[in-house]
């Protein structure tokens, strides 16, 4: 769809701004630009101007940037389309850079496909001698026994198939569940008669053995005896990450789940320039980590606003392609389980409370109606109580929601945080996990902005793909990467054109309370900004998933250049 509103704009001037002039660095000139402003509406620019510090000073028409930035630096764009730098509103920025330096299953799409992958790596990655604690383990991510068609979780014996003589953890690719091979298993303590773990599920056979598949926080049981991760394999974690995210053009994400280690090293890589992507950071539950990160209250900015630490993450349920996540009523292809609530009521409420009142942004994992519901009776009660509507709190995923629970959103104040290729990497399963009624609640955007919802949108990464345009794509379209179905899942529920674009600008700004610093380029925010290969408003919806990025600007600076 084509955007509702299309302005063309000869300047966008903050206050600051119009008083006089104002030195640029540099002007950038030529550009097919787009952004949004203040009022929700789509304008263009050909020229924009970045001060020293980087900020942008003028946008608009060459000769009213140029009268606001006389004898500045001039970069010439040649007609390239520009946008202002693309934001992640979920994602786990160490996950991802893990992701890239272990075995990755994503591609797999069968059961043999993805053992004979695991063989191959596992002989290109031999135990390293006098460092057999963290070499022997083989760990990756990926894996989706639905993509595979495969009807049921694999098992142990099928990993030890390919690789019996070392552990081998994998996790699925919605880090719910993991698959764990008998070394593994062994290591962990895990046998027939290990009981299941409050939140979790050990999955087993028809005699009660146990297969090798942990859900949710059965998972536990393999990851406490896991190598810990050491400070250098932290950094060339973030460094990968860090790379990755500023080619595909996200300017700011926001890490769903940080501990004292990552937010120790975020600092650091802020301090010293090396922080190429503005990070605003979740707090991984309210324990430990929460009550010495906390100690000062939320970091509301940081070295220029690269990085903020004013939100928590918490979890309610698990995740629908495990099965894990917690549904009101049975699930329609498994008829005895409802999934998983990982906390009580007052469990859940007590740690939601405790986050609002020391000053934090509470946004809290909820995919299934239950436990959407959960969190939702406990925003309603703790938001007054707390007085802290003002702080945006969020339900992630917002999954599958009771339709008579969406409007709560909008009553209680809560931003719905969600991930348009969720809805179609989910549509091969997702329909038969919670029937034909259910789904009409499901991945259902159309629902909630017409009823006025901010939609803040991400990827999960590394769940799925970081590249925002393959989110665009999918919110536009209801399509996968193969354009299919050729109708679209579920197409009354899709975003037009501007809306995507929106939810991954200034509403994802929104929810992380950076609206005036990030989100579009106007006058007085930063100077973060994206070159892209072709015109996201004249190209055909279909293509949008293969928009490539030629540059990525962070505050004035590049920190990414396609070869």
């Amino acid at each position: 769809m084509r955007p509702t509103a299309l302005f063309f704009v000869a300047a966008v001037v903050a206050a600051h701004g119009a008083a006089g002039l104002a030195q640029a660095a540099t002007v950038f000139d030529h550009a097919n630009g787009y952004t949004l402003n203040s009022k929700n509406e789509l304008v263009r620019f050909t020229a924009f101007a970045i001060d020293d510090a980087g900020r942008l000073i003028s946008v608009g028409s060459a000769a009213q940037v140029a009268a606001k930035a006389p004898a500045a630096r001039h970069i010439d764009l040649q007609g390239q389309t520009v946008l202002p730098g693309l934001i992640d509103a979920h994602g786990h920025v160490f996950g991802l850079g893990d992701m890239l330096t272990q075995l990755d299953l994503s591609s797999t799409v069968t059961l043999a496909d993805a053992l004979k992958v695991t063989a191959v790596y596992a002989r290109a990655n031999p135990v390293v001698e006098g460092n057999s604690a963290s070499s022997a383990w083989l760990r990756g991510r990926g894996w989706n026994q639905e993509v595979w068609k495969l009807g049921r979780f694999p098992t142990a014996a099928e990993l030890d198939s390919v690789v019996p003589n070392r552990p081998v953890w994998l996790e699925r690719v919605d880090g719910h569940a993991g698959w764990a091979n008998s070394a593994a298993l062994k290591l962990a303590g895990i046998t027939n008669s290990t009981p299941d773990p409050v939140g979790g599920k050990i999955v087993r056979d028809a005699q009660g053995n146990a297969t090798g598949i942990l859900i949710d926080a059965a998972r536990a049981l393999v990851e406490r005896v896991l190598p810990p991760q050491t400070e250098a394999r932290a950094r060339v974690a973030l460094d990968r990450a860090l790379a990755e995210l500023a080619r595909v053009g996200l300017t700011s994400v926001h890490d769903a789940g940080v501990d004292i280690a990552s937010d120790a090293l975020y600092r650091d890589y802020a301090d010293n320039g090396k922080l190429s992507a503005r990070v605003y950071a979740m707090i991984g539950g309210t324990e430990r980590d929460f009550d010495v990160l906390a100690a000062k209250g939320p970091l509301k900015t940081y070295a220029s606003d690269m990085y903020m630490l004013r939100a928590v993450k918490l979890y309610s349920d698990g995740a629908l392609g495990s099965r894990g996540a917690a549904l009101i009523a049975p699930y329609s292809d498994e008829p005895g389980s409802h999934g998983l609530l990982f906390k009580t009521d007052a469990q859940m409420r007590a740690m939601m409370e405790k986050a609002m009142r020391k000053g934090y942004q509470v946004n809290v994992h909820a995919i299934g109606d239950a436990g959407n519901r959960q969190i939702l009776d406990g925003y309603q009660e703790l938001v007054p109580k707390t007085a802290t509507g003002g702080l945006r709190h969020r339900i992630e995923h917002a999954q599958v929601v009771a339709p008579a629970d969406i409007v709560r959103f909008r009553q209680i104040g809560v931003i719905p945080s969600m991930q348009p290729t969720h809805a179609t990497s989910d549509m091969n399963m997702a329909e038969q996990r919670v029937g034909a009624e259910r789904i009409k609640g499901a991945y259902a955007w159309r629902t909630f902005l017409k009823q006025g919802s901010r939609i803040a949108c991400g990827s999960d990464f590394p769940v799925e793909s970081p590249n925002p345009f393959y989110g665009i794509h999918a919110a536009v379209t209801r399509q996968n990467s193969a354009n299919l179905p050729a109708a679209g899942w579920h197409k009354e529920q899709a975003m037009n054109l501007q809306e995507a674009f929106r939810c991954f600008t200034l509403d994802a700004a929104f929810a992380g309370h950076q609206e005036n610093q990030v989100g579009s380029l106007e006058a007085g925010k930063w100077g973060d900004f994206i070159v892209i290969d072709r015109d996201l408003f004249t190209i055909a919806p279909a293509d949008i998933h293969k928009i490539g990025v030629l540059q990525t600007w962070v505050a004035g600076k590049q920190v990414f250049q396609k070869k």
